[in-house]
């Protein structure tokens, strides 16, 4: 399962530099595919569903607060014993989203897919 932002959100952005996976990003922030991943070229992503080019831009997914791109999330499997967003979050708004359920060995597949492991 991915990690989400709930629109309580504070936009303290502490959970921002601890996803090792550089999969949050600031409300109405472009993000992309490589930002801190070994992505290169047309990739592909489970949950966005189209393939692009790994360096070109994506849509925010919120305006308002901070957000997670679910392509990018491992839920810190591989590097970490829990989310850190989720430890660091002084109002615990980085829940897990029950819309984007995936086993662990799911989410170290995805460690590996986007850290070319």
């Amino acid at each position: 399962m991915a990690i989400k932002i709930t629109d309580e959100c504070i936009n303290c952005g502490a959970c921002e530099p601890e996803c090792p996976n550089n999969a949050i990003y600031e409300g109405g922030a472009e993000w992309r595919f490589s930002d801190g991943t070994k992505l290169t070229g047309t990739v592909q992503g489970k949950n966005a569903g189209t393939n692009t080019d790994a360096d070109s831009p994506q849509s925010a997914l919120s305006m308002d607060v901070y957000y997670i791109v679910t392509d990018k999330c491992t839920e810190c499997a591989g590097f970490f014993d829990e989310p850190q967003c989720a430890a660091v979050c002084p109002v615990d708004c980085c829940i897990k989203d029950e819309n984007n359920v995936e086993s662990p060995e799911e989410l170290l597949e995805k460690k590996k897919y986007l850290h070319g492991e």
